[in-house]
């Protein structure tokens, strides 16, 4: 089997000739670019959401209120969106970051939105969940291309 094609083979033989199909893999390039754009939007996203928090975009009830300073968990998960998600964007220290944002989505998810419904749908969670999902697969994944960790990498391995 090459590289660059992914073959599926008909059960009991076992050369290629015989195989059945053929898919190209996506160039580990792209792979490595979308992965990227998703982490910088979806951190973005998420960076936002963190300044509604202090007031920002409507604040927390739409009329530009935000959480009281220092109250838990509201204020510091707020400050956690913003500082978090900012490392995530910009692919610095991402692992640890996009960990801790997935582990704050879903404290947020079960203190928050499953006491109030079994189901995302309806308990007003999906977000949420989304969030803590996504960022774990970017924890486990890593920041794709674009990323400053890859330069201080890059930095580390020069010295």
């Amino acid at each position: 089997m090459n590289a660059t094609a992914l073959t599926t083979r008909t059960p009991g033989t076992a050369n290629s000739e015989h195989a059945t199909a053929v898919r190209p893999r996506t160039p580990e390039r792209a792979r490595s670019a979308v992965l990227a754009a998703t982490r910088i939007v979806v951190s973005f996203l998420f960076t936002l959401h963190g300044l509604q928090g202090f007031g920002a975009f409507g604040g927390i009830d739409g009329a530009g209120t935000g959480v009281p300073f220092g109250s838990w968990p509201g204020w510091w998960g707020s400050l956690l969106h913003i500082v978090a998600g900012a490392l995530v964007g910009l692919g610095l220290f991402t692992r640890p970051a996009a960990l801790l944002c997935s582990g704050a989505m879903a404290y947020a998810y079960f203190t928050v939105h499953q006491p109030m419904a079994l189901l995302p749908l309806q308990n007003l969670g999906e977000q949420a969940a989304l969030y803590s999902w996504i960022f774990l697969l970017i924890a486990v994944i890593g920041p794709g291309s674009m990323a400053l960790d890859n330069l201080r990498r890059r930095h580390r391995t020069q010295h």
